[in-house]
């Protein structure tokens, strides 16, 4: 469900007081372990984390005027959302994410980018926090452009058959 709220803060007042506390805590950690180059604000009706247009002037393929969705933090109707871009595009990453959740002995409830949790506490907050730490700005977009290459629709090949 997305928020019309313009800021952060904005958005976590209209929260009941235990989602807000399990989104604070989760940002917490963004704002401890994430890359200064990453901006946090208002994208997508949710609390956005994206490389800004002075590290990737291109933007987002899908808004140009966007910066680069990095990550994501939601309420939505039924649970809170967490949302890593990076997994669209590295399955490395992913495979090492979802080892070293396991080892936590916390359950992972994973979509293809979304984690779904009701409180911090079901959360791994320390893979997280490495997570982050391990993709950079650049580590990111390099995920990110190389899924964008092997996304794009390929030309139809020109039969040499003869007829």
């Amino acid at each position: 469900m997305q928020s019309r709220a313009h800021t952060v803060d904005a958005y976590l007042a209209e929260l009941p007081p235990e989602r807000r506390a399990a989104l604070e805590a989760v940002r917490a950690v963004f704002k401890a372990h994430l890359d200064p180059r990453i901006v946090e604000g208002m994208q997508y009706g949710m609390i956005g984390y994206a490389v800004p247009h002075s590290v990737y002037p291109p933007g987002y393929h899908c808004d140009p005027r966007q910066p680069l969705p990095y990550a994501g933090l939601a309420a939505q109707k039924n649970h809170l959302s967490l949302y890593l871009m990076c997994f669209y595009a590295e399955g490395e990453f992913q495979q090492w994410f979802r080892e070293a959740w396991a080892r936590t002995g916390k359950k992972l409830d994973m979509g293809k980018v979304c984690i779904r949790f009701k409180k911090a506490e079901d959360l791994a907050l320390e893979v997280l926090a490495e997570a982050l730490r391990r993709v950079s700005p650049e580590t990111f977009i390099s995920f990110y452009e190389a899924g964008l290459k092997s996304s794009r629709p390929r030309k139809a090949r020109s039969s040499s058959r003869p007829r």
